[in-house]
């Protein structure tokens, strides 16, 4: 089974898979390795990763690679962000074709003005209902495998109100995407809504400190939601651990205080396989001598 036809399965079932976000490489193999299905490539997470705000500053050029690195690190479906398609229905075409590239198992696209905005901030704006039907059948006919998987993402609650941004997810999945996404809705009401009127597998944003309030995998699944991303709870993990090491470091002269909370040195070097990669050093050095 590939990691499409995989990632088809989750969405396919009857159940809830939660996909958290990565910022990095690294960050996805620890995903994989603490045992979860699928991985959530955040693009406001390698935006800032990369020093930017989550404004839509980042070229279709640098997420393909950023996307090609990941999923050749890991094993599990990988799930990206594809922001706007980077333009036009045109455009959207060239972005499909170079996230095929990549291998990733499936990516959003969104129905904002470009440059987008992250989902939770203020001052959004959104194309036409029609002008994003459009964009999604570009993305669908560009699709040469039938199993990369579309997932048809709405900003509009915020400008339009709930009913129009349901009513725009189900016209993309009636273009032929595969996966409904209502961005930020505001209440619990408003969720339990969104997972009973999305016609086809709904996916939720679980962003905290944002507009949506945080319910449980178990809440979620119960409304009828089929997947769960997790953008950014890594992320802040990662800034805040970093704070306080540098703080020590800053304060005490070494990290002794701290020591206890970091990774071994082993596990550092677990983390990314270099095992595996030494091996196949001393396989291949020995074919060379030999």
């Amino acid at each position: 089974m590939t990691a499409r036809q995989g990632l088809r399965r989750l969405i396919g079932g009857a159940g809830y898979t939660m996909v958290p976000g990565a910022y990095d490489s690294l960050t996805a193999r620890l995903v994989e390795a603490a045992g979860f299905s699928a991985v959530y490539l955040t693009g406001g997470g390698y935006s800032r990763a990369s020093g930017y705000p989550d404004l839509g500053l980042l070229s279709l050029t640098e997420n393909v690679q950023f996307i090609g690195r990941t999923v050749e690190a890991v094993a599990i479906p990988v799930i990206a962000d594809a922001d706007t398609g980077y333009g036009n229905a045109i455009n959207v075409i060239r972005t499909v074709r170079e996230y095929e590239k990549t291998g990733v198992a499936g990516f959003h696209i969104e129905d904002q003005v470009s440059p987008k905005k992250c989902g939770h901030y203020e001052g959004k704006e959104v194309i036409g209902r029609a002008e994003m039907v459009g964009k999604i059948k570009a993305a669908v006919d560009a699709r040469r495998d039938a199993d990369m998987v579309i997932i048809a993402r709405s900003d509009a609650r915020a400008i339009e109100g709930l009913e129009a941004a349901i009513d725009r997810v189900n016209a993309y999945l009636e273009a032929g995407a595969d996966v409904g996404f209502v961005e930020a809705p505001q209440t619990v009401e408003e969720l339990r809504v969104v997972g009973r009127s999305v016609f086809g597998p709904a996916l939720v944003n679980v962003f905290e400190g944002g507009k949506t309030p945080m319910l449980s995998a178990s809440e979620l699944e119960a409304m009828g939601f089929r997947l769960g991303i997790y953008p950014s709870q890594t992320h802040r993990a990662a800034i805040r651990a970093a704070q306080l090491v540098l703080r020590a470091l800053r304060e005490d002269g070494d990290t002794s205080r701290v020591e206890a909370d970091l990774a071994t040195f082993q596990e550092r070097e677990d983390a990314v396989g270099t095992a595996h990669w030494r091996a196949l050093e001393d396989k291949y050095l020995r074919i060379e001598e030999g």
